[in-house]
């Protein structure tokens, strides 16, 4: 029996990419083997976090790593660590009054919403958020002018869902927090270079292992020393109550290994898939469709859909893919525009078939 039989759950087509929402992605074969095994084995588990970080620092070529139960963990445990920085009091009593830098700098444009508040994991972790700039601005200068006794790190936010104009880069924020012995922590979760941002000169950067790597709930904090460390430490605080299990831990690695030998889908096969799609969403009245690319620069190629149609608007549209036996998610992010995208990495040619059929019996009944 499928597992949607047995527990009476929606079958789900995932065309909104690889989102918390519906599980995030698939994993493999491989991976799914990986974990099996390490659910049938007994490690030490301190030992399983410290072998298996040194293992993935020597495939990313950076000092250290650690996998986490998710980005979300990540960045709350990064701020906890940088702001601890290795105290055992601070571990058991990360509310202590003794330590006072816990002053979290961050361009105002990144502080998002991205399934929760990045405010929320940092205030978790302990600190307290300090926007640089403006909503649509952040010069090095608006970073520089927020910095003080009181500040314990730099956060860079780079996601789609933050602001793209008129933001310092990376390696200005990171040759900022060295000029003032800062630690950079940038938040990568889906991105899909694994070496990009540590070479830029970030000293902590968070990946989703879910979501490029397609690998189970799970993520990987990279970086250098004595951060990486300090991070683990919080296992034993809080981290205990997002830790992750050594199933996941295995899983993580493996789907390392499988994505730095195969990598990801290339631009090129997202852009042939996409065209027969394109077309066929073209010969439905009210619905103008064409190709785009991923807003934040990734190689990742989508159909963006906008719809004309004077009967029905974008929202209802939406709402509409989500309902019957099988449930059609898209990305709804320029709904109020009249746009709907669909992201079809987690899509095959009979999906879209189905997603062509019922997009036609909502637009031409």
């Amino acid at each position: 029996m499928k597992l949607q039989e047995k527990l009476n759950l929606k079958s789900v087509i995932n065309a909104s990419g690889k989102m918390t929402i519906l599980g995030v992605s698939k994993v493999s074969d491989g991976v799914a083997l990986a974990q099996k095994e390490a659910g049938q084995t007994f490690f030490e588990m301190a030992d399983l976090v410290k072998k298996t970080g040194l293992y993935i620092a020597e495939l990313l070529e950076v000092e250290n790593a650690t996998v986490v139960s998710s980005a979300s963990a990540g960045i709350a445990l990064s701020i906890a660590g940088v702001i601890g920085q290795g105290s055992s009091y601070h571990v058991t009593h990360p509310s202590t009054s003794k330590i006072k830098r816990r002053e979290i700098v961050l361009p105002k444009g990144h502080n998002v919403n991205y399934g929760t508040g990045v405010e929320v994991m940092v205030g978790l972790g302990g600190g307290q958020i300090v926007e640089a700039g403006w909503a649509n601005e952040c010069t090095p200068e608006q970073v520089e002018m927020e910095i003080n006794e009181n500040t314990a790190a730099l956060l860079y936010i780079k996601s789609h869902h933050s602001v793209q104009k008129s933001m310092l880069t990376v390696s200005e924020m990171a040759d900022i927090a060295h000029e003032y012995d800062l630690p950079l922590i940038v938040d990568a979760a889906a991105e899909e270079d694994l070496f990009a941002f540590t070479k830029m000169g970030a000293d902590i950067v968070i990946y989703s292992g879910a979501k490029a790597l397609e690998a189970p709930s799970s993520a990987l904090v990279i970086g250098k020393n004595p951060y990486i460390p300090w991070i683990q430490m919080q296992n034993y605080g809080i981290g205990r109550a997002m830790k992750i299990g050594k199933d996941n831990i295995i899983g993580a690695v493996t789907a390392l290994e499988e994505y730095l030998e195969n990598g990801s889908e290339s631009g090129e096969s997202m852009v042939g898939r996409l065209a027969p799609f394109v077309q066929a969403l073209n010969e439905i009245s009210g619905l103008v469709a064409k190709q785009v690319q991923d807003s934040a620069g990734r190689e990742i190629y989508r159909a963006s859909l906008q719809v004309l149609s004077d009967k029905i608007s974008a929202k209802e549209v939406i709402a509409r893919l989500k309902q019957g036996d099988v449930a059609i998610y898209t990305r709804e992010y320029q709904a109020n525009n009249g746009i709907i995208e669909f992201d079809i990495r987690m899509v095959n040619k009979e999906e879209m078939k189905r997603i062509v059929e019922k997009m036609r019996e909502i637009m031409e009944g």
